[in-house]
């Protein structure tokens, strides 16, 4: 809690995430920093204004996500792996009505 303070931790069906103290959950503000068309030098700015933060809050994401990045992944990939599943759920459904 010393080295990043704003981080702080909220239980689910999921288990333990970390969550921005009053915001979004690490993995949320990450998914959105890492990759995509944006460049670089512009991310954190994006990223601020298209979830309502300040960008020193984005900062804050990003360092726990340097300091813990394999359990942000695993998180994201989790989310991956259900988002996936619900929709070829979802295409099943859908080829059935088809019938």
């Amino acid at each position: 809690m010393e080295e990043h303070p704003v981080i702080c931790f909220r239980d689910g069906p999921v288990g333990r995430r970390a969550v921005l103290v009053g915001g979004p959950e690490v993995a949320d503000v990450v998914s959105a920093l890492i990759g995509g068309d944006v460049p670089v030098e512009q991310r954190r700015t994006r990223v601020a204004e298209m979830m309502c933060l300040r960008e020193s809050l984005v900062d804050a994401a990003l360092a726990y996500y340097a300091e813990f990045t394999s359990e942000i992944d695993a998180e994201i990939a989790a989310r991956q792996l259900a988002a996936d599943k619900q929709e070829q759920l979802w295409m099943r459904q859908q080829a059935l009505l088809a019938q």
